[in-house]
């Protein structure tokens, strides 16, 4: 087998990023306040959302560490009302977008969520 075809998860220990490699920041001021982390993976501390039932809310992420032809990976941290759900469009050269969506049909958002990102570097060819 090739080097490149090798599995990536072994018995040898996990996918993922070393300590020290990702970065935490926290919102200000709104949901639609853009952020600055400038890391291959870490948090993103939403301020407390207001986001009414079947509503989203979308603010850019600024990361230096970005390719257009990256994959960002999201997951949420998050113990209030409504049911968030997080996702990413318009990944580009150094930024994204984060989707909060609020898909509970009666039940606004009233908590700050927590963003978990990673980025997968990846190539177009």
């Amino acid at each position: 087998m090739a080097a490149h075809n090798k599995p990536l998860l072994t018995a040898a220990g996990p996918i993922g990023y070393a300590t020290g490699i990702g970065g935490a920041v926290t919102q200000a001021t709104s949901a639609a306040t853009g952020v600055t982390v400038n890391a291959l993976c870490g948090q993103i501390t939403t301020v407390a959302l207001t986001t009414a039932a079947a509503a989203e809310e979308t603010f850019t992420v600024t990361n230096s560490k970005v390719a257009a032809t990256d994959v960002v990976a999201v997951s949420t941290t998050y113990d209030g009302a409504g049911t968030p759900m997080v996702s990413v469009r318009a990944v580009g050269a150094g930024s994204f977008k984060v989707v909060i969506t609020n898909l509970h049909a009666s039940a606004a958002l009233d908590a700050a969520l927590v963003v978990n990102f990673c980025v997968i570097k990846s190539v177009a060819a």
